[in-house]
């Protein structure tokens, strides 16, 4: 599976995990450059608190295009430090 924005492929693994519908990547196998932290934090029920990147490849930006569960809860810990890509991230198999 890979993750692509604005032509760059921002992610790539062989070892995704589906939850509810989106494709987490190991954080190991996503390119970090081209996210930013964001402030934004949203608590999903059953998987805990997520924390958003902004994804900015060549001087595009889309803001709060990733997330991740740091601290998931326990229903939700193969996601533990996964990241996932909202709709403006194109996924390819």
């Amino acid at each position: 599976m890979k993750a692509i924005f604005n032509d760059i492929v921002i992610a790539e693994s062989e070892r995704t995990v589906k939850v509810g519908g989106n494709h987490y990547f190991p954080s190991n196998e996503v390119n970090h450059q081209y996210l930013e932290e964001s402030r934004t934090h949203t608590t999903q029920e059953g998987m805990g608190e997520a924390s958003f990147y902004h994804v900015k490849v060549n001087g595009e930006v889309k803001l709060d295009a990733a997330w991740t569960y740091p601290n998931p809860e326990k229903k939700a810990e193969e996601v533990r430090s996964y990241i996932a890509f909202t709709d403006a991230v194109e996924l390819k198999d």
